[in-house]
């Protein structure tokens, strides 16, 4: 990996993506942040300052992705740090979610994933870059919340497709991890943030009896693209105040 590595982070508008963005900044590399939202990741990029640059990007259009990777390449070089972060949700009865919905939901959420994680490792491969790829998963990847079907169906697909292209790529010592946040002081936390009763049920199963913040989130995948985790590939590291491992709710 080069001395200012050039990292690309998804869904880097606000929040966690943001927060991941800032803490690889602050580890020396190079941002191109990307997003849905134009004027957001705009904004994103100049708050960040060091040179950051923002895109515009759909990450449910395989198409976009590609041309977008296409022009990193040529106006600024080679990725060499991927943060897959972008996502959505999309909650509602599991009886009255359509198809559409879920598919749109599996698009963003694991296809684009796939596609750019794909994409990247290409470039690292046909390049000898030792890279590094952290994707997002969620701790409903392993638990799950019955309004949203095809997000934790995604997530999960996320954390089997981090541990098979971790394999598919050892061989070109380009590592692939993710995190699993819990519950995350984010624009997907305002409701229950804005709810005691919402609130209460999250903190019964919290452990750590607190909502984590993005900088959580980006510190853990800062650790997982830097040096100190060059031995760590295939797993995903689960930040969420210890939620996974209760087993009974007070």
């Amino acid at each position: 990996m080069s001395k200012q590595p050039i990292a690309l982070v998804t869904g880097a508008a606000q929040g966690i993506g943001y927060a991941c963005a800032e803490a690889l900044a602050e580890d020396g590399a190079k941002l191109i942040l990307a997003d849905i939202n134009a004027e957001g990741v705009a904004a994103a990029a100049e708050k960040l300052g060091g040179g950051a640059v923002g895109m515009t990007c759909d990450m449910g259009d395989a198409a976009q992705i590609n041309a977008m990777f296409d022009t990193i390449e040529a106006e600024h070089g080679d990725v060499e740090i991927l943060v897959n972060n972008a996502g959505i949700a999309m909650p509602g009865d599991f009886l009255e979610t359509s198809i559409e919905s879920f598919q749109k939901v599996i698009d963003v959420n694991l296809t684009g994933t796939f596609v750019a994680l794909q994409r990247a490792a290409k470039t690292m491969v046909a390049k000898n870059i030792e890279g590094a790829i952290v994707n997002m998963s969620s701790v409903n990847a392993v638990v799950a919340i019955p309004s949203i079907p095809a997000y934790c169906a995604s997530k999960g697909g996320v954390m089997q497709l981090t541990k098979a292209t971790a394999l598919a790529l050892a061989p070109h010592n380009i590592r692939v991890n993710a995190v699993g946040p819990g519950s995350i002081d984010t624009e997907m936390m305002a409701g229950v943030n804005a709810n005691p009763e919402a609130m209460k049920m999250v903190m019964s199963r919290t452990p750590l009896k607190r909502i984590g913040e993005p900088r959580d989130i980006g510190d853990a995948v800062a650790f997982l693209a830097s040096n100190k985790a060059k031995y760590i590939t295939g797993e995903t590291i689960y930040i969420d105040g210890g939620r996974i491992g209760m087993n009974y709710t007070c």
